[in-house]
């Protein structure tokens, strides 16, 4: 159901601990700003480590905004890591009335496991990153929380042809820790949409190595790529670069690509659907919503 002025949404941090409640606190001012009532409580600056709190703590956070019935949407407040923990021991309570759930990065694990039930969400600008991008980003995360039609993305086109089907956005680290557990979406069909961070090349070769070993990238319609940053070889080492391997494991799918897609970490990071059908264009780099 679409999102309108006035309708409540709650904070959650269900992965790493909070840094910079500065730039949480901008985030929320911008959602206050379109007209929506954000809660927030003092749970989300817990911390235990590296995490935003113990697992019980952050499900707790996450199971309480979920069955909320007045709440309408789920806002994380960072990545880092941790969500993935949260799924041991975890079902969403699916009499309750579906929620928006927004984020990316780490939040992929929750994406997609609401995907695998059928819960479409929305791989975009986490609260404290949601201050850091362009009016035009903004303006499109609103548009597609309130079910309004968002114009294409351009790319660069590697391999041709037209993929239609399900959009499956991701931070392909995490994406590829899920491959073969209860919570991975079916991908046959799929349009798959990747981005990662701090990853050298060798990484992302058995990232994706590990896909291919699987047959998971063997169902696929399409792969749809955003930024890679921060992932660059090492200084003076012998190394391939992370286009290269991109190219190397993925082209000779024979299924449509696109690069340089503007959404991803350390820079625009434009709002993706998650589970919904898109198109994506090999021989004219665009990717559309349907």
């Amino acid at each position: 159901m679409p999102l309108k002025s006035g309708d409540l949404l709650r904070v959650v941090a269900p992965s790493g601990r909070l840094r910079n409640r500065t730039a949480l606190d901008r985030g929320i001012e911008i959602w206050r700003d379109r007209g929506y009532r954000v809660e927030v409580t003092e749970e989300i600056v817990a911390s235990w480590g590296y995490l935003a709190g113990k697992d019980a703590a952050r499900r707790k956070q996450l199971a309480t905004a979920w069955s909320d019935p007045e709440c309408r949407g789920i806002l994380y407040a960072r990545g880092g890591y941790g969500g993935m923990r949260l799924l041991e021991h975890w079902q969403w309570d699916l009499a309750a009335v579906p929620k928006w759930s927004i984020g990316f990065s780490d939040i992929t694990a929750l994406l997609w496991s609401l995907s695998h039930q059928g819960i479409a969400g929305i791989h975009g600008p986490l609260l404290t990153t949601l201050a850091d991008e362009p009016d035009w980003s903004i303006d499109r995360l609103f548009q597609l929380v309130s079910g309004q039609p968002v114009p294409p993305l351009q790319g660069d086109p590697w391999v041709g042809n037209v993929a239609y089907g399900k959009l499956l956005p991701c931070n392909l680290t995490v994406a590829t820790h899920l491959l073969g557990t209860p919570w991975q979406p079916d991908v046959t069909g799929a349009i798959l949409a990747i981005e990662d961070v701090t990853e050298a090349p060798y990484r992302i070769d058995r990232l994706l190595t590990h896909w291919r070993l699987t047959g998971a990238l063997a169902k696929i319609a399409g792969v749809a790529i955003g930024r890679f940053s921060q992932c660059d070889p090492p200084e003076g080492s012998s190394s391939f670069t992370v286009e290269e391997v991109l190219r190397d494991r993925l082209t000779d799918l024979d299924i449509p690509i696109v690069a340089n897609l503007p959404f991803g970490h350390d820079g625009c990071n434009a709002a993706l659907p998650v589970g919904v059908a898109a198109i994506l264009d090999g021989n004219t780099g665009e990717l559309s919503i349907v």
